[in-house]
């Protein structure tokens, strides 16, 4: 049997990667483990835990065994050396943001992001002087005319929420590594189902576990992965990572952490300092929620295809932007990197405008109108009144989010049932 053939396979790892029966009980299922603190063997274990000399529990803000077997998880699925789980998918990207830079510091972003990943970057540069210079477009070329001297990552997501526009991972990474950057994913929309941006080059992939790893819309949460490629000693740049922590005894963290060295100053900067930590109930759901992700996506992207392509040839629809049907614009990009199909969340525009936009929204039934997205139903949304309000108007219309635009998360119901409620919806517009 050649070493390949001994490899999990992903499903497999979606169910039993980062667990194993419980060795104390023999439980199957991960326990979940509801404490704040953990009893140490003795005081010397105690100082080496707390000063990095030994790994080890200590207080479940900065881990948890539920929590660990999450990140595990997580970091198997997408191919990572670590990953770091948060309370949230906006407390992964903060975190991010703020172990990689410090005041002064910039980085190149998408111009094309989740409404709220764009709020924060605007809130961070007004308050802590941590400037996002955005692309002028999608292209590798685009995001390499933005880079600067002071330029200190690259920053995208690998299917854009929410008109599912699916990056050039591959040739962004390029320009990465030309500039000597790292490149952050958020993964969120493809999940490591659909993609796994390390494999493409990516250095540090952000999920919000609250959509499709969890699936059922119950909990909140976040996880950052770190893969381990990044050379952070080359620059002189990345000090919470490079130079001596003078409260861990002079760490030094890539020279006793060389492998996960950006997870490792996440979590003692990110959770020990900032606190964003996750619930052990939180990591149960979500570690539950993946074990069927292979199967969800599957129906989901087979799904949306369908209801997309409705759409696509209803009367009262003025465009779709769903790339994983043929002619629509970036389809050779989506045939390459998500061949199974783009996802579940697109946007479409009625001719109607915005009074018939939020004239369906109210009159669907089955479809829920509510905000968030991968969930197992079918969700609906208004972006330019809610996710997107804080974009200007040409920029709402550049991101495929203006007044017109209705935001889909297809869900796993029956999908003529689907099709039906979008029909009687649209059949109530004048």
């Amino acid at each position: 049997m050649s070493a390949d053939s001994r490899t999990p396979r992903f499903a497999t790892q979606a169910i039993h990667a980062g667990a194993a029966p419980d060795p104390a009980t023999g439980a199957r299922v991960q326990p979940i483990y509801f404490t704040n603190g953990f009893v140490f063997d003795s005081t010397e274990q105690a100082a080496d835990i707390f000063a990095m000399r030994r790994t080890g529990f200590s207080y479940s803000r900065g881990s948890n065994p539920t929590v660990a077997a999450l990140e595990r998880r997580v970091a198997a699925l997408e191919g990572a050396k670590a990953a770091i789980a948060v309370s949230s998918g906006q407390s992964a990207v903060l975190l991010v943001l703020m172990t990689l830079m410090k005041s002064g510091d910039a980085y190149v972003a998408s111009p094309r992001l989740f409404g709220g990943s764009l709020g924060l970057m605007r809130r961070l540069d007004g308050r802590y002087d941590l400037k996002p210079q955005f692309a002028k477009g999608l292209t590798p070329e685009d995001f390499e005319a933005a880079i600067t001297p002071e330029t200190r990552a690259i920053v995208c997501e690998s299917i854009v929420n929410p008109c599912a526009t699916v990056m050039d991972l591959e040739g962004i990474a390029a320009v990465a590594r030309r500039h000597g950057l790292p490149l952050v994913v958020d993964n969120t929309l493809a999940s490591p189902a659909l993609i796994r941006p390390i494999a493409y080059g990516a250095d540090i992939v952000v999920h919000s576990t609250s959509k499709f790893l969890g699936g059922s819309g119950q909990t909140i949460g976040g996880v950052i992965c770190d893969a381990g490629s990044f050379d952070w000693t080359k620059s002189g740049h990345y000090n919470l990572i490079t130079e001596p922590w003078p409260d861990y005894d002079g760490l030094v963290i890539t020279e006793r952490f060389p492998e996960i060295a950006f997870g490792v100053a996440c979590r003692l900067f990110g959770l020990r300092d900032l606190g964003p930590g996750l619930s052990p109930m939180n990591a149960f759901l979500t570690l539950t929620g993946i074990e069927t992700l292979p199967l969800r996506m599957e129906r989901h992207c087979a799904n949306a295809r369908a209801v997309a392509a409705y759409l696509k040839d209803h009367p009262k629809v003025a465009w779709v932007s769903y790339p994983g049907l043929p002619g629509q614009p970036g389809e050779a990009l989506a045939a390459r990197y998500v061949p199974q199909g783009p996802g579940s969340i697109f946007t479409f525009a009625l001719k109607g405008g915005e009074p018939a936009a939020l004239k369906f929204i109210t009159s669907l039934e089955l479809v829920s109108h509510l905000v968030n997205i991968g969930e197992i139903k079918s969700l609906a949304i208004h972006p330019a009144t809610t996710t997107h309000r804080q974009l200007a108007a040409d920029e709402r219309a550049a991101a495929c989010v203006g007044p017109e635009t209705v935001r889909l998360s297809i869900g796993l119901e029956t999908v003529e049932d689907i099709i039906a409620d979008i029909e009687q919806a649209l059949a109530r517009l004048d």
